[in-house]
């Protein structure tokens, strides 16, 4: 064989044993050792390379590991809130179910109490129409009414009956006519009609007459 067709071979043979290009078969498991491994154990590495780092790697060590504890501290802290949070939804869900049911049950008491007085009402109204046809029934009749307006007092329902010379309030008056009157101009000469309101709201206004200047 000649000198040329020997280095040939020879050549060959180390290029089928070389690795591919680019191939670093110790860095690549160093990579993969270092991603697996704890805080611990790397800094236990750098101090193993280079024992003048110790301190260091101590120092740094101490502050990875308090960095951990504050991170499960808040991450248990947010827990904690986020429990508290649930179970406050919870409970104001359920306290609005309970003033609901309480507020339909005091309007249900309070319309069956109401009920109950109109009925006594209405009792006394038919008592006065059994009687004979000449007899006198005002006197039931006006007896009658003052059940009723302490039936409206218990529900706190007030009358509007303003005074003649009174200002005519738009609110809670409405105007009929314009009369003749003794009365100040543009006052109220009479009450045609009474009003009702009930907690400051205008049930219905007083229709009156006004004083006029003609």
């Amino acid at each position: 064989m000649s000198d040329d067709a020997a280095a040939v071979e020879e050549s060959t043979d180390e290029d089928d044993d070389a690795a591919p290009a680019g191939y670093a078969p110790d860095d690549a498991s160093d990579a993969t050792e270092i991603e697996d491994a704890s805080t611990a154990e790397l800094v236990d590495r750098i101090v193993d390379a280079d024992p003048s780092l110790e301190a260091e790697a101590t120092e740094l060590r101490s502050r990875i590991d308090s960095l951990a504890e504050d991170v499960d501290a808040k991450d248990e802290e947010m827990d904690d809130l986020t429990d508290k949070l649930s179970r406050a939804r919870a409970d104001f869900k359920n306290y609005k179910k309970r003033t609901k049911k309480q507020q339909e049950e005091m309007k249900a008491r309070a319309t069956e109490d109401l009920v109950g007085e109109l009925i006594d009402v209405r009792d006394n109204l038919v008592r006065a129409l059994d009687q004979d046809e000449d007899a006198d029934i005002r006197p039931g009749v006006e007896s009658t009414l003052e059940a009723f307006d302490r039936a409206l007092e218990d529900e706190n329902v007030v009358f509007i009956s303003p005074a003649a010379g009174e200002a005519v309030d738009p609110q809670r008056h409405e105007v009929m006519q314009r009369v003749d009157s003794d009365q100040p101009e543009g006052t109220i000469a009479d009450v045609y009609q009474q009003g009702y309101e009930m907690a400051d709201k205008v049930l219905r206004p007083a229709r009156v007459t006004v004083s006029s200047d003609e």
